[in-house]
């Protein structure tokens, strides 16, 4: 929604500094504000869904696939490296994307490059932007352009 209101006031401002009229200009401000707005909701809702490590492992056992994710990468902080892996395997089983490139990092980590090389093809042909990225022509996956999603 934010980015939509963004994109209107923009629109809005071009429009009104291009045939001068205070208006337009003054309207795309007041959308700049309720886009601006509408993202700081938005923030504020998705931050801190988790109060407490008891919580989050609540949720992780109930099946949520970031309350796994965040497990995870908790685990990952602590060297953890086996316990991480179960939780991603479990939240990729889910659909979880972020979790496929999380996975694809850990094991990117602990392996290398090429054997991390499935789980951020998964991640990118399930939408992921950044793992994407890596199968461009002349990127990471895909130095010589021969390994295309």
């Amino acid at each position: 929604m934010a980015y939509v209101l963004f994109l209107v006031a923009a629109v809005l401002s071009v429009v009104g500094w291009s045939v001068d009229s205070d208006g337009a200009v003054t309207a795309s401000w007041v959308v700049w504000g309720l886009g601006v707005l509408a993202l700081v909701v938005r923030v504020r809702a998705n931050r801190r869904k988790f109060r407490s490590l008891e919580e989050l492992q609540a949720a992780a056992e109930a099946g949520d696939p970031r309350a796994l994710r965040v497990l995870a990468l908790r685990n990952k902080l602590l060297d953890d490296f086996t316990e991480a892996e179960r939780l991603l395997r479990k939240a990729v089983d889910l659909g979880d994307v972020e979790s496929m490139w999380e996975m694809g990092r850990l094991v990117e980590q602990r392996d290398g490059l090429p054997a991390s090389e499935p789980w951020f093809r998964m991640a990118a042909e399930h939408g992921h932007f950044f793992a994407k990225r890596f199968f461009r022509p002349g990127h990471a996956l895909n130095m010589d352009g021969s390994n295309p999603l």
